[in-house]
């Protein structure tokens, strides 16, 4: 009976955005790039801000959760180039279980999941998480393809100009410092916020809604099963290590555990890094996430 209430009031309002995205992609032929390049530039951003910089955060917790998260992702990526290894992948597949291991969808399906299962509180440990696990991703993805297919140094600099790396920069300020954000700039980038979960949600729908023909293979499988199972079982090893218990530990957890994000067929593609296998990750490990998230949510 717990299952299926987390199933039922949890996941699948969060799936049900991702699906109306699917089936209205194409009917109503919405541009997924303009979509994402909105969130991108304007929704994240925003929310990030808002969050950031009304927090009721500490910063060595800060600190703390970053250190945290990091280490777990890039436990998850060394599990991934040893499977592949050991698998005696191509170099290309192995930099594809890389990708996959480092990049989950934090933002898309992170956040929401862990505002509906963990309460609107769990935001702030969120999004520290999300934007020390987007950083760290970016390089260890571009690393992994750039490996294969040459030097990647100007797309890792690029991570830096992010804007919502760049939105912590005035959000840090007001946090840290006794001035108060004007009530203008916080109805507004309020307002913004709120649309990015929505919006990313409906977009994903719309990415997912562009793979064609996805064949489930081995690798794909071993790769899914890295990004969702392993993922959050090093977090629940590590968490003891960092000193990270409660809330941070259960977001922690719950953000290792998300599917493949989007972003990493877009690098794929970028680097010709076997893209039909990573889209395909993509596509299989979200579906295989609505059974996971909810005996993970369960677990928590």
């Amino acid at each position: 009976m717990e299952l299926l209430l987390i199933f039922i009031n949890v996941v699948t309002p969060v799936f049900t955005l991702v699906i109306i995205g699917y089936l209205a992609g194409n009917r109503l032929e919405l541009d997924a790039r303009t979509l994402s390049r909105s969130a991108y530039y304007l929704f994240i951003p925003a929310f990030t801000f808002n969050v950031i910089s009304t927090a009721d955060i500490d910063l060595s917790l800060a600190v703390q959760i970053t250190l945290y998260i990091i280490t777990v992702h890039i436990a998850c990526s060394l599990l991934a180039f040893s499977v592949a290894k050991l698998l005696h992948r191509s170099a290309e597949v192995a930099a594809a279980y890389i990708m996959v291991a480092s990049f989950g969808n934090v933002g898309n399906f992170g956040l929401s999941i862990i505002e509906f299962g963990l309460g609107e509180t769990a935001l702030v440990p969120a999004t520290v998480s999300f934007l020390a696990i987007s950083l760290s991703a970016f390089v260890i993805c571009v690393g992994a393809a750039s490996s294969v297919r040459g030097s990647g140094l100007m797309a890792v600099v690029a991570v830096l100009k992010t804007p919502a790396l760049l939105s912590v920069i005035p959000a840090a300020f007001f946090l840290a410092t006794p001035f108060s954000v004007p009530m203008s700039l916080v109805r507004i980038t309020s307002l913004l916020g709120q649309a990015m979960i929505p919006v990313m949600l409906v977009t994903l729908g719309v990415q997912l809604s562009n793979i064609k023909q996805p064949r489930i293979s081995s690798d794909v499988m071993v790769a899914s099963a890295i990004r969702l199972i392993a993922g959050p079982v090093l977090a629940i090893m590590l968490a003891a290590l960092f000193g990270v218990t409660g809330l941070e530990r259960s977001v922690g957890i719950l953000q290792a555990g998300m599917p493949a994000a989007v972003l990493t067929s877009i690098i794929a593609i970028e680097y010709d890094i076997v893209p039909d296998l990573v889209t395909t990750i993509t596509l299989f490990s979200t579906i295989a996430s609505l059974f996971s998230l909810t005996i993970l949510l369960s677990y928590l």
